[in-house]
């Protein structure tokens, strides 16, 4: 590496973003601080690889593997545009990241598409998500297991978007989510493996839901999002997607290999109390539950 080299790549090292570069062959010949913060891999274990060696297994929101025909940096590397994307990434330790992805094709000096470079911003992040996470530890409305909302947050949600739809009409639903099996995982795997589980969870539901709406843990292995001005599909979509990002997610080197969730969702009625569209949410989850789990169940 050249003294020139070396020049760049500690600028690259000290962006926020994550930056790797991948040859022809897509092979990754760069990785720097920012993928490894964002990712949990460590440019070691990456160089030399190909990124679509089961390491980032980038997917869309409907959870559509994107790593290998619909890779927006081969797609780039054939036709030289430059392309932009929301994607989820799996971090290190399975749950799914929310990141913005930016690709541009590598030439050489003749003009030939020689490699790519992907920069990668994390979106789970965002300003306001992180303000209402300090928000939640000077008010004691954070769970100390997840880094979710705790049930009395959920509670005073709940409150605050049914006082708007009574007022105001602004529709809201409400998704209850159950882990399928976490008696079975406790008990063959170890409670600490069932609290890497909680975490993965938690962690691919915030980073799947949008800014405004809450995800919490409302006891033991379940947790409910109130998802704010939604419609019907809009909220069929998100419990769908949480569905989806969860069964895609994993903790590498875990006991625990495969972690799927029940779902119900529910929107409010005119004729609802904070309570009966709790309970609704939750019958779905139930019913889900029945049904062979690992589905989302809502409103006729």
């Amino acid at each position: 590496m050249t003294d020139s080299d070396n020049f760049y790549h500690a600028i690259l090292d000290n962006l926020y973003d994550g930056v790797y570069f991948v040859d022809r062959d897509r092979k990754i010949t760069y990785w720097n601080k920012g993928a490894e913060r964002i990712t949990g891999h460590s440019a070691a274990e990456v160089v030399g690889s190909r990124c679509f060696d089961n390491i980032l297994m980038h997917v869309d929101g409907k959870g559509t593997l994107l790593c290998k025909e619909l890779c927006p940096l081969a797609a780039t590397m054939l036709d030289g545009v430059e392309r932009t994307a929301d994607v989820y990434l799996r971090h290190k330790d399975g749950h799914r990241v929310s990141v913005n992805v930016r690709i541009t094709p590598l030439r050489n000096e003749r003009g030939e598409i020689m490699g790519g470079v992907e920069v990668f911003t994390d979106n789970s992040l965002k300003l306001s998500a992180i303000a209402r996470m300090e928000a939640f530890e000077k008010l004691a409305y954070l769970d100390p297991l997840t880094g979710t909302a705790n049930r009395r947050y959920a509670e005073i949600t709940l409150h605050a978007r049914y006082e708007e739809f009574q007022r105001y009409g602004w529709p809201f639903g409400v998704v209850f989510i159950d882990i399928d099996r976490f008696k079975c995982i406790n008990d063959e795997c170890g409670h600490a493996a069932g609290d890497e589980v909680l975490k993965m969870v938690a962690k691919t539901l915030m980073n799947s839901a949008r800014s405004f709406d809450v995800v919490a843990r409302w006891g033991g292995d379940e947790f409910i999002a109130v998802i704010a001005n939604v419609e019907k599909e809009q909220l069929i979509a998100a419990a769908n997607r949480f569905r989806i990002l969860v069964e895609q997610s994993s903790r590498i080197a875990s006991p625990v290999q495969q972690v799927t969730i029940s779902v119900g969702a529910t929107l409010a009625r005119s004729d609802d109390t904070e309570a009966t569209v709790l309970e609704r949410a939750d019958r779905f989850m139930y019913e889900s539950k029945t049904a062979g789990k690992n589905r989302v169940t809502t409103d006729p």
